[in-house]
């Protein structure tokens, strides 16, 4: 994974409404490139197969593309998605775009390539970079102690947190006991239906491990990951990840 990503966690904010963003649009030549990105991003499970189509975002809150993504369904397609769309994410803000996880939106098309969609992020060029976020910690995050068990890590257990997840549900655990188990902790969104809060739940799973990742990798920390299966129970913890730290 690219490092040049992780100064971006800093920086990167939600654009829940692109208002005020300025009236620049994304050139051919920067669509190409965010397809080209796509390409060279790391996957969680090289075996699933995954696609991105980019089209006219309409809709009340002023993003001028969509990102569409597709996927083989296989088991851990959830996290994958969510793993890569995260770098997408982190690229985009390096690149002066704004973004918003779009959980609910409604693709043109539900199939591409033969693979089924899955989630779609909003976008629009900014006008002015001074719009991202200017000071990650003011934003409104569960503790530390609400989401990490055992030893702290500097440089790491206070930034993962800030990994965006649907309706600021923030669906991890860490425990540390020399290893890094990372569960997802089930948690409804609002008044959707179980199933759906668990659909986006394991999407956020794979959004906080690329946050993981970035962050182990910047202070030089050596794992070797070990992926489990998540079949989307509705279980207070169910462990997607052992990090082994070398």
């Amino acid at each position: 994974m690219n490092d040049a990503l992780y100064e971006m966690i800093f920086k990167r904010k939600s654009f829940h409404l692109f208002r005020g963003t300025g009236d620049l649009s994304l050139s051919d030549g920067e669509l190409a490139a965010i397809r080209t990105a796509w390409s060279g991003f790391t996957p969680l499970d090289p075996s699933i197969r995954t696609a991105i189509r980019i089209a006219p975002c309409l809709g009340p809150r002023g993003a001028e593309y969509c990102i569409l993504f597709y996927s083989e369904k296989k088991d851990g397609y959830l996290q994958n998605i969510g793993y890569l769309g995260e770098q997408m994410d982190l690229y985009l803000v390096s690149e002066n775009i704004g973004t918003l996880w779009l959980g609910l939106g409604k693709p043109d098309e539900a199939t591409f390539d033969g693979l089924d969609y899955v989630i779609m992020i909003a976008i629009r060029k900014l006008a002015d970079g001074s719009l991202f976020r200017k000071d990650m910690f003011k934003s409104k995050r569960d503790p530390v102690e609400k989401i990490w068990q055992g030893e702290r890590i500097d440089g790491v257990t206070e930034l993962v947190r800030f990994a965006p997840s649907a309706c600021n549900s923030q669906p991890w655990f860490v425990k540390n006991d020399g290893a890094l188990s990372v569960f997802r902790r089930f948690g409804k969104l609002g008044i959707m239906p179980k199933n759906t809060a668990l659909y986006f739940n394991r999407i956020d799973m794979g959004i906080f491990l690329a946050f993981l990742d970035l962050c182990l990798k910047h202070r030089g920390i050596a794992f070797r990951r070990e992926l489990f299966c998540d079949g989307g129970d509705a279980q207070p913890l169910t462990l997607n990840a052992v990090y082994h730290l070398l």
